[in-house]
């Protein structure tokens, strides 16, 4: 080999050996050095990205269902009918479901970081102006902005870790952001509900509008920045957007998975909704502080539905939605029985059938959309999940004048098995998970 071949082999091997960042303290000479070989980076790293996942899944939901406890409260100041106060839960969902398959579409090429940034501020500000509301329809209306800025949060948020953690980190770091959604939606209406008890309804939501000011300034110091994957300038036709989604009404699989996401919210909001109205009343006569504090029950669901969830590979999707919802339907045929403990034991068994429903769902819906254009079938889902908590904040309240709390907990059993025979029919090629 020649001396020119030497020399030219070694200029490969120094321009290949990892260098010093030339920063303060850091000379030409010390930059040449070869550096040791970085440790291995922990499978969810970086770390503070996924406390500040979890910040925004707990300020996402901190507000969207605050005022379910308050409702038999807002009964009495505002003199309103229960479906009337039942809008102060709807109005939210609504806007959620108009601005949830949209708000994707077009911030797609925006920096993640920074959308989720402004919608938390953005949605700290119709927190707080509730709390000024002189009229149950001024409540209603910053309770629709609340709505309509949440998406911007949570769906952002979704996208945001599928983009900055691999794949096999991908689910680990879901279900803490998931953790983060089931905390931030007791702590919202703990606080409500507790602090009317003892100083009023508006000062829970400056609470909750500085709680929310408060995760800005966390997530922005703990979540890495990090840019939209997607860097085109130019925006797809307005008729390229649209045209996917109706498509999807014409898969029958699709419909059948839209019909489900409906009945399931519209069973967990119907029945978290208008038991606090039964149970304000006589025999329980609970007060809005021991309502809130009701919804821990949450957390208890939280915990069992990673448990079940492990069984669904087992007994597949179409077994399990149909179990899941049997689960729901014994809890709401519980909550008849006129004892506390049994009636908080119903509550666990329903939102714990509820959130494995919703998983099973969203699991089918990945494999019944089409993969072109699952985004939009994912947004079409969501907009009819909460279309059917928006349902749910209203429609049992005109059962509710036949039969009190035992007509709404009817009105919901029904839904329920109406899932569960949709789901059995429109599930029949479901392969397991």
């Amino acid at each position: 080999m020649s001396n020119s071949d030497d020399i030219s082999s070694d200029r490969v091997h120094e321009s290949a050996a990892p260098r010093l960042p030339l920063g303060e303290g850091a000379s030409f000479a010390s930059a040449a050095l070869p550096v040791a070989a970085p440790r291995p980076l922990h499978p969810l790293h970086p770390l503070a990205g996924v406390v500040g996942v979890f910040v925004c899944g707990l300020v996402a939901f901190l507000t969207l269902y605050a005022t379910q406890p308050l409702l038999p409260l807002f009964e009495t100041l505002f003199h309103a009918s229960k479906s009337a106060v039942g809008w102060t839960v709807s109005a939210s969902t609504l806007g959620v479901a108009i601005a949830a398959p949209l708000l994707g579409t077009f911030t797609e090429r925006m920096n993640r970081k920074r959308v989720i940034l402004i919608s938390i501020l953005l949605l700290a500000v119709p927190t707080c102006a509730a709390a000024t509301a002189t009229s149950l329809g001024w409540l209603v209306f910053w309770r629709l902005l609340q709505g309509l800025i949440t998406p911007g949060v949570f769906a952002t948020t979704i996208a945001y870790i599928t983009e900055a953690w691999p794949p096999t980190a991908v689910a680990p770091v879901m279900s803490i952001y998931v953790s983060g959604t089931a905390l931030g939606g007791f702590s919202g209406r703990a606080v409500t509900g507790v602090m009317a008890d003892h100083v009023g309804w508006r000062p829970s939501f400056m609470l909750l509008g500085l709680i929310s000011l408060s995760g800005a300034a966390l997530v922005a110091w703990l979540l890495p920045d990090r840019p939209s994957s997607h860097h085109a300038d130019v925006r797809p036709p307005f008729r390229q957007i649209f045209t996917p989604m109706l498509g999807h009404l014409r898969n029958p699989r699709l419909l059948t998975t839209y019909l489900v996401g409906f009945n399931v919210l519209f069973s967990l909001v119907g029945v978290f909704t208008y038991i606090t109205f039964y149970l304000a009343a006589a025999p329980f006569s609970l007060s809005t502080a021991k309502l809130s504090l009701l919804f821990v029950v949450y957390l208890v669901g939280l915990v069992a539905t990673p448990l079940a969830g492990a069984l669904l590979p087992r007994v597949g999707l179409r077994a399990g939605i149909t179990g899941s919802i049997l689960l729901s339907l014994l809890g709401v045929l519980l909550t008849l029985a006129h004892s506390l403990p049994v009636v908080v034991v119903g509550l666990a068994l329903c939102c714990t059938g509820v959130f494995i429903s919703q998983s099973c769902a969203t699991s089918f819906l990945r494999e019944a959309a089409p993969e072109a254009s699952r985004a939009s079938a994912v947004g079409m889902y969501v907009a009819c999940y909460y279309i059917g908590g928006t349902v749910a904040g209203v429609a049992p309240s005109l059962v509710w004048k036949l039969g009190g709390w035992t007509a709404c907990a009817a009105m919901v059993a029904i839904i329920d098995v109406v899932s569960i025979v949709v789901a059995r029919s429109g599930w029949r090629d479901a392969v397991p998970v």
